[in-house]
């Protein structure tokens, strides 16, 4: 019989939590369980195991990225919407770092359909035609923009630009003047 109180909702929200401050790695069944001061076999009739509570905590982190994206981009184009579009990923994985790496979690292709991830991928070719970009330009235009920002944000995040100047902010704003630049001037294929 399920404890009161628990529910699967919880348990993920209580495992994001969990991973932005201990880290997306250090999440399992077990330790959820010690949180709550239960035994781990009180979670299962919640979830399935580790790898089910992992997933969960993916696709929350994949729609409150969506639902942030989608709210900075709301009337924005070209430019302005890249940035907007980038800033939002930032913030997010600053915020949220343990649930940023959640969404980075590799999902089985029905898991991915049915999730905020095919959001992300039309907020991301929503935005490139405003670059007037075609396929398959426009398919390595979103690899790139997705291979960059992830990039920066994981650099950032483990203190590989912490040792020089400039900030980091400084050069955040010259890498999204930089795809800007090239996305308005996309080789011919």
């Amino acid at each position: 019989m399920a404890r009161a109180g628990l529910t699967a909702e919880r348990l993920v929200r209580a495992g994001a939590e969990m991973a932005d401050e201990a880290g997306f790695d250090k999440v399992t069944v077990a330790a959820l369980a010690r949180q709550f001061g239960v035994k781990d076999a009180s979670l299962y009739s919640h979830l399935k195991g580790s790898q089910d509570l992992r997933t969960r905590i993916a696709l929350l982190a994949l729609e409150e990225l969506a639902d942030r994206v989608t709210a900075a981009l709301a009337g924005r184009a070209g430019k302005d919407a890249l940035e907007a579009f980038a800033n939002a990923y930032r913030d997010y994985a600053r915020e949220h770092p343990g649930r940023y790496a959640a969404a980075q979690l590799r999902l089985d292709p029905d898991t991915v359909a049915a999730s905020a991830g095919v959001r992300h991928a039309r907020m991301t070719r929503a935005i490139l035609r405003g670059y007037d970009l075609t396929e398959p330009d426009q398919t390595h235009a979103v690899r790139l923009l997705g291979s960059v920002f992830h990039g920066y944000i994981s650099l950032e995040a483990g203190g590989s630009f912490s040792h020089s100047a400039p900030g980091t902010q400084e050069t955040w704003s010259r890498v999204l003047d930089a795809l800007d630049a090239l996305l308005r001037n996309w080789p011919a294929s």
